[in-house]
């Protein structure tokens, strides 16, 4: 994740006040559970990178042993294997 966490809290804060304040949405609940759920939101969003990197690892945990020996470069095993699965998926980082 590329924003720290302590932030979205107060970036979700801002957002919801900011939209409301403008009158650019119209709050069905109240204003702290409009937060939670941005935060919530936000935190899934901001870790699909993370999530991505995890299963990158457990594929590459496969290849172990030829890694070890000199064989394949890890970084950029990883980095191939992270490219093709956001191509594949269409994921957004």
């Amino acid at each position: 994740m590329r924003i720290p966490k302590a932030w979205v809290s107060v970036i979700a804060r801002k957002t919801v006040e900011s939209l409301t304040e403008k009158r650019l949405i119209e709050l069905k609940s109240s204003k702290e559970e409009a937060i939670k759920l941005l935060e919530e939101l936000m935190l899934h969003e901001l870790m699909a990178e993370d999530r991505l990197n995890e299963e990158v690892r457990e594929l590459l945990k496969k290849y172990d042993s030829e890694i070890e020996k000199g064989r394949m470069d890890y970084r950029r095993l990883f980095e191939l294997t992270k490219q093709k699965l956001v191509k594949e998926r269409r994921i957004i980082l």
